[in-house]
This record gives structure tokens, sequence and C-alpha cells, in this order.
């Protein structure tokens, strides 16, 4: 009797364990996601939105101590994603994924940025950062019941990435560079297209079949004399030579798409431009 009554218990926990796994409820402090573009560049920041609910947020009191760490939001550590180097507070951020901790104070906050690894904001605290600035912390006015973190004041290479919670509000300056690249591109495209794209326009027009002739123009572009042409290259110039049915052409230039082969020692072209050949000349 004892041994089933315990048997019963068991299953009743389990039962109610199976329960417990299923249940979802919703968060306290909700997950948010900030991407901002930025230059040519784009930065994502993910963090969790904690409220005041009346409580006293910052300061010796608070639920935020100043000069302790901060995860930056609840939860987990806030993570950074930016797809190019950036400027925050004039200091260079590398490109990659970054676990940010904040350290505030009344005047201003230090801002520390790790390697991510994992949501584990205490994991951190030990290491040495990768970034360390430091950033101005002044008091609104206005009441922000739930932390936000956003950009603002948007100009072309440059913002001001916003901490704000409570009356405390902090900025810090992101800053990338952009104009050299764009006016490199400017340069490049101005400059017409490069033989890579003269040669992927003559490739694609020759594999769906369509307007051979300028396939051949385009490819004909990279493989004249002078732009030392690869291997590949002639052979594509022979392919549509031949299919154009002018056979002379195509295997004259057969013949040097295989001297290039085989001074580049990839066997697989030397194959194919023989073939190519006998097909040609039977």
């Amino acid at each position: 009797m004892k041994h089933r009554l315990f048997l019963l218990v068991l299953l009743s926990i389990l039962s109610l364990s199976k329960i417990d796994a299923q249940l979802h409820i919703p968060s306290l402090s909700p997950y948010a996601k900030v991407e901002q573009d930025l230059g040519l560049t784009s930065i994502q920041v993910w963090y969790a939105r904690p409220s005041a609910r009346g409580r006293t947020i910052f300061g010796d009191k608070g639920l935020v101590r100043y000069g302790e760490f901060w995860r930056t939001g609840a939860n987990a550590a806030t993570k950074v994603t930016i797809e190019q180097d950036i400027y925050i507070q004039d200091q260079m951020l590398m490109k990659g994924s970054y676990a940010l901790l904040t350290q505030p104070s009344l005047t201003n906050w230090t801002l520390s940025f790790y390697p991510y690894e994992s949501g584990n904001w205490n994991s951190y605290v030990d290491k040495t950062p990768t970034l360390k600035v430091s950033a101005p912390s002044s008091t609104s006015r206005d009441f922000q019941e739930s932390f936000s973190i956003y950009f603002d004041q948007l100009e072309l290479g440059s913002a001001q990435l916003v901490f704000a919670w409570a009356k405390t509000r902090v900025q810090a300056t992101v800053r990338v560079d952009f104009k050299e690249k764009v006016l490199k591109d400017i340069d490049r495209t101005l400059a017409g297209p490069s033989k890579n794209e003269y040669f992927q326009a003559g490739l694609f027009l020759h594999e769906v079949g369509m307007d051979l002739e300028q396939a051949l123009a385009y490819v004909q572009q990279v493989t004249r004399k002078g732009n030392n042409p690869l291997f590949f290259q002639v052979h594509r110039e022979a392919l549509i030579l031949a299919d154009l049915k002018r056979n002379e052409e195509a295997l004259e230039v057969t013949q040097q798409a295989l001297k290039l082969s085989k001074e580049a020692g990839n066997n697989d072209f030397i194959r194919l431009c023989e073939q190519l050949i006998e097909k040609l000349k039977s």
C-alpha cells in the first residue's frame, strides 16, 4: 500500500513538472532589437527592457548601484553587432559582436565592450574589454518608465547612441568612416564595368542562350590581347564561337585556351580544351 502511494505521489510530481515545462508567461523585461543604418554600415543592439515600476533606479540605494557593473538591461548581457569598424567616443571598435557592460555614475557612464561569448554577463566582469569609453550622463525632465537604447541625432556618418531610464539619459557619439569608400566606388563606377563584370555578363548570356553575339562581345572585352586573360575565360570565348558556328575562330581560340590551361597546370580545362578541339575538327 505504501509502495503504491509513493508511486502515485511520484507520478503526480512528474505530471506537474511536465505541466510546468510547458508553461509560458510574458517577460517582465521583454527583449528588443534596435537596428540602425549609419553611413554604409549597420549596427544592431539586442537587449532586455526592464521597467521602473515605482522603484529607485540609479544611485547608491538604487536598483543599479553607482560604480558597479550592469548588464545594461535585464536578463542577459546586452549584445551589440557591427558590420564594419566604427568609432565610439572617437575610439575605434572593430566589426564583430560584443557584450556591452556599463558602470553608471552620477556624471558619466563607463561603457565596456567584450567579444561576445554568451549572455552570461558575469563572465565578462573579470576580463579585459576590447574597448572602454566614458560617456556623459545627464538628468532629463521627462521620466522614462522602461529602459531604452536608441539612436538619435542621425547624420550621414554619425549618431548619438542613447541610454535612457527613469530621469537618466546617457549619450555616446558613434561615427563611421565612409567617404573614402564612396569616392572609390564613384571612381570605379564612372570608369565603367570591370573585366570581371564583363566576363560575368557574357557568361550569363551564354548560359541562358540569349544574344550570343552580345555574350561574345562582353567576353572579348576580357580576352582581347593585352588583358592577360585566364584560361577559363578564353575557353568560354571558344565555346561561344562554337555555338555561333564560327568553327575556325573557335578552333584557334581553343588552342590558345589549351596553352594557357597547360601553363596553369589545370588538368580539367586541358581535357575540356582537347575535347572541344576534337569536336571542332570532326
